[in-house]
């Protein structure tokens, strides 16, 4: 069975929401879709579930208490992630909860398709499933212009490891990818950890933990990847990051230079901002009236009614951290224009 699967809690409801409906909208009410928990503040998520007989919430704490674990060794032996950590102000492992995606290789669908909260599905899904008939991993971006999110760089063994080659057709963004059920069992998660015991854990990137772990596994493994991005013909790969100023919207469709997205990610938008919209604030960020479309696409009348004068998004909370990261990730190049 295929299915669709996220990882959210009460944080970003709004968000998942807007996601689900984006899902029926786009691949059918049928579309299987299971939530991992970031954490146990689960509330509206429950709820959510209840109300969507399609949508399940994953409760194997065995299969959690497993990664959990896992995550815990890895980042026991990276030599300055802690200390990294501390400085930032971030207790214990950095943003924990996201790890909880590598459930999905426990979960209950035989495919997946892995999809963060802060997207929203635009296309169908059949080109991502048909890939997996031939690859072990699918993606979908442009993360490979920007390695300094994925891995460290700077370490010594980056360049013994990973060839320049390798990096351009592998490098990917966690918030998108498809992949099986038993990808990763967990008798080959004791020779990565060795691997990583041995020195290897220096190039992992510890501020962006989920990624840099995932696309470790996937190279270490020598898995059969597959970007779409690189991999489609001429012409039909687009972009899919709302960095992207250029694209075109219609009834909750996006577009690139005519060419309609698969999935649209609001990269670096804080989830603060989609709760205060949701709330009534007027504030303001790249394809708002997108997001909008699909969180109240079945309940029109509960959109809420902006008040205020709008604040425009560079002044919004958390958009420094994020503008030198932004400016840097993830362009395709003059040719194209398009984005992750």
């Amino acid at each position: 069975m295929d299915g669709i699967c996220t990882l959210a809690n009460d944080s970003v409801y709004d968000q998942l929401v807007a996601l689900i409906n984006s899902i029926e909208a786009n691949a059918g009410r049928q579309m299987p879709i299971c939530i991992y928990p970031y954490d146990d503040r689960l509330d509206r998520v429950r709820q959510l579930v209840e109300e969507r007989p399609q949508v399940q919430l994953y409760c194997d704490r065995t299969s959690l208490a497993h990664w959990d674990s896992f995550v815990e060794q890895v980042w026991a032996t990276h030599p300055t992630a802690r200390q990294q950590w501390q400085a930032i102000g971030s207790r214990g492992i950095h943003r924990q909860g996201t790890h909880r995606r590598f459930c999905a290789f426990d979960g209950p669908f035989d495919r997946f398709l892995y999809m963060d909260a802060d997207t929203l599905l635009i296309g169908p899904v059949a080109p991502i499933f048909q890939a997996l008939d031939t690859c072990d991993w699918v993606i979908y971006d442009y993360q490979h212009k920007d390695l300094t999110h994925v891995f460290t760089v700077a370490a010594p063994q980056f360049e013994q490891l990973f060839s320049t080659e390798q990096m351009r057709q592998q490098a990917f963004c966690s918030g998108f990818y498809a992949a099986r059920r038993g990808t990763f069992k967990p008798d080959q998660l004791g020779p990565i950890l060795a691997h990583l015991q041995q020195g290897e854990a220096e190039v992992l990137y510890p501020m962006a933990p989920d990624q840099t772990i995932l696309n470790y596994l996937v190279m270490r493994s020598g898995l059969k990847s597959c970007n779409l991005a690189l991999t489609l013909p001429p012409g039909k790969a687009t972009g899919n990051s709302v960095t992207s100023t250029h694209f075109t919207t219609e009834a909750g469709q996006v577009y690139d230079r005519g060419m309609p997205l698969t999935y649209l990610h609001y990269i670096g938008v804080s989830s603060q901002l989609f709760r205060q919209l949701c709330a009534g604030e007027n504030v303001d960020f790249p394809y708002r009236e997108v997001f909008l479309h699909y969180r109240y696409r079945h309940d029109p009348s509960s959109r809420p009614r902006l008040v205020g004068r709008l604040k425009p998004y560079q002044s919004a909370p958390g958009w420094r951290r994020y503008l030198s990261a932004l400016t840097r990730q993830l362009t395709l190049g003059k040719s194209s224009g398009t984005q992750r």
